[in-house]
């Protein structure tokens, strides 16, 4: 598709306020989802301070690193739910020394690409390998949007939480396809806003009638709310800021037991940054792997996790929803992804918003998932249009990628375990390598 704005280009400052404020929207559930799956209680992990530290990452990601070549958001990590939730065993301490591992990785890899070019990336990642995974990317998170929409988190069954989710899905739909200019490019804050004034309505019925499935909007998320609260920073805890909740590293096992924890799960989330790099060149039509080049782009990924760490604990990596936002509204514009991540820092002290945010039904979050993994999916596939499917060797590479991926396939090695994605991707490297080598003419 055609941008609307590219790289460079800086929208209107008013509008470019809004549709940075969609980019945070786009990526936000993910973000505040990490910390509370790795420490519901609290004591470690802050939804606020992920948030915070999502915010300094991408900076560095966008201006240090890439220096303004490359339009994603940093979010947490999903790969790194169990390492953090091995961490924290070993406090403040141990879950930033993790991500420092992780982000280390990342470091060594892009000064050994440096040193020897990426040009070997591409050889190794054409469009009958990277098309299908990053398909699979999308087709994987199909799941977490039908959980969402069933809202499963809230407990049984809900016909009318489905029906909300596809409202949103609908509003957000008729805003990309049929709505103005203006009202193609925040697609997804009309579709949250629009089902969140519905299910708002339903909730206040609810109560009234005291009818439990009509209860969608989470009203508890606003006790104890306050106007401005400094998040429960990792660096804060690192140096005892929080009593009831110290370090726990005791010795030099203690540090190589978190190493084998986070430093394993950096090499398998190697192949999930390069795949997003290669569908967003693919969305902008320039290639990120060249240009601003694989070692920036990483260095940008793994020091990021670090400095996102620092703040909130939990390791960064670039957000398929992102990539998803850029996809459907065309604006890749640098500027509106970094506003979106000043946004974070500025609203992780602002206790109002985080409420907002944890009051949203899942059932909506899952309705606009539908769109945004949908166009990950799509864009993958979109790759494979100039490979010639009628040739058993490409269609046996793709065929190993989508079926290991959709169907789960996982390598466990001890605490290790290599994702379906991952595992799908090594698969059809190498039976591309083997089988797949042209002659030359």
């Amino acid at each position: 598709m055609k941008l609307v704005y590219d790289i460079a280009d800086k929208p209107p400052i008013r509008k470019n306020l809004i549709y940075a404020f969609q980019q945070l929207l786009a990526i936000m559930a993910a973000t505040l989802l990490v910390p509370i799956l790795v420490d519901g209680t609290g004591t470690y992990m802050s939804q606020p301070a992920a948030l915070c530290g999502a915010g300094f990452g991408t900076l560095f990601y966008l201006f240090i690193a890439t220096k303004k070549k490359s339009p994603v958001f940093l979010g947490s990590s999903f790969a790194f739910i169990s390492p953090l939730a091995g961490a924290v065993a070993f406090g403040f301490l141990g879950i930033f020394l993790g991500a420092v591992f992780a982000g280390l990785v990342y470091v060594i890899i892009a000064l050994i690409i440096k040193k020897t070019g990426s040009a070997w990336v591409n050889k190794l990642l054409p469009p009958v390998v990277i098309g299908p995974t990053v398909a699979l990317i999308g087709l994987s998170l199909c799941g977490s949007a039908v959980n969402n929409l069933n809202n499963t988190a809230a407990g049984d069954y809900n016909l009318v939480a489905i029906l909300v989710g596809v409202i949103a899905f609908v509003i957000t739909v008729y805003a990309s396809t049929k709505g103005s200019k203006g009202m193609k490019l925040i697609p997804f804050i009309i579709g949250i806003l629009g089902a969140y004034v519905i299910a708002l309505a339903l909730t206040f019925i609810g109560n009234a009638a005291n009818i439990d499935a009509l209860k969608l909007v989470n009203l508890a998320a606003f006790d104890n709310m306050q106007i401005f609260k400094v998040p429960r920073f990792t660096f804060l805890g690192i140096f005892g800021a929080y009593p009831e909740a110290t370090n726990k590293i005791g010795s030099f096992a203690d540090v190589i037991s978190i190493f084998v924890l986070f430093a394993p799960v950096a090499f398998v989330t190697l192949a999930e940054h390069i795949a997003d790099h290669k569908n967003l060149s693919s969305i902008i039509e320039r290639d990120l792997i060249t240009d601003p080049g694989l070692d920036k782009t990483l260095i940008g990924d793994g020091v990021g996790s670090i400095v996102g760490a620092f703040f909130g604990g939990c390791p960064n990596t670039t957000y398929g929803e992102s990539v998803g936002c850029v996809a459907i509204t065309g604006n890749a514009s640098i500027s509106t992804i970094a506003i979106a991540a000043v946004y974070c820092i500025i609203l992780s002290f602002f206790d109002p918003f985080v409420c907002f945010v944890n009051s949203i039904p899942s059932c909506i979050v899952g309705g606009v998932c539908i769109a945004l993994y949908g166009f990950i999916a799509v864009s993958g596939l979109k790759m494979l249009q100039p490979v010639d499917l009628n040739d058993n060797r490409n269609l046996f590479v793709v065929a190993a990628i989508l079926v290991t991926g959709i169907g789960g396939l996982t390598l466990n090695f001890g605490a290790v375990t290599i994702s379906s994605i991952a595992t799908g991707l090594i698969l059809g490297i190498i039976i591309n390598v083997i089988f797949n080598k042209r002659e030359e003419k």
